[in-house]
């Protein structure tokens, strides 16, 4: 019981000690790109995953308003005591800022985009942590783990698509963020294995 105890709280202190540098990260950091936005490349053979990803809302990170909608996002993730919730919390809001990042990059708006990009890809490794959690307590996990590591395969698109529209300079910046997926996918997938279930198959194996 003690133990379920401290591991649910350092996983709380952990996802808070990302989120407050997020906001912090929101309101300092600038990148600044010299070399100019690319034409889309023709004939680029992207993997196609199949998983819905949600409806990001109206107000984008480069809206005036975006500020007060991150925040109620914390505060409706910090105050969500079930870690499993707090799990399918993490990824709605990773699956959000993913698509977000994607359109602004479209919108040549680079700096925001990645920004809100690496934000995104920090959401999704809070939601394996907090899976984790779930699962120690007893949680049945293994439908979201399911959802996990699709929703780990389509970040991998989304971010190889994202290259094809990013400047040069940003492409260093944006290929660390896929880190963050493959992790998340083998987390999950290896816990799956683990149960005799067979996970979803990865479209990017052997890249």
């Amino acid at each position: 019981m003690i133990r379920k105890i401290l591991l649910s709280l350092a996983s709380f202190v952990f996802a808070f000690a990302i989120l407050s540098v997020s906001v912090l990260e929101s309101a300092s950091v600038s990148y600044v790109f010299a070399t100019p936005l690319p034409q889309n490349l023709l004939g680029a053979q992207v993997s196609e995953v199949d998983y819905q990803v949600p409806y990001p809302g109206k107000i984008s990170p480069d809206h005036f308003l975006w500020g007060f909608k991150a925040m109620r996002d914390k505060i409706q993730y910090m105050f969500t005591r079930n870690p499993l919730k707090k799990a399918e919390l993490a990824l709605l809001f990773s699956d959000k800022r993913l698509v977000l990042s994607k359109t602004l990059f479209e919108n040549k708006k680079p700096d925001i985009a990645l920004s809100t990009l690496t934000k995104a890809e920090k959401y999704l490794e809070i939601a394996v942590i907090d899976e984790s959690v779930a699962r120690s307590e007893g949680h049945d996990t293994l439908e979201f783990l399911t959802k996990l590591a699709t929703a780990s395969l389509k970040h991998r698109q989304t971010i190889a698509e994202i290259l094809l529209l990013a400047p040069e300079d940003a492409k260093p910046d944006i290929v660390k963020t896929e880190d963050y997926p493959k992790n998340a996918f083998k987390a999950a997938r290896d816990v799956l294995n683990s149960k005799g279930i067979v996970a979803p198959k990865d479209p990017f194996d052997g890249e």
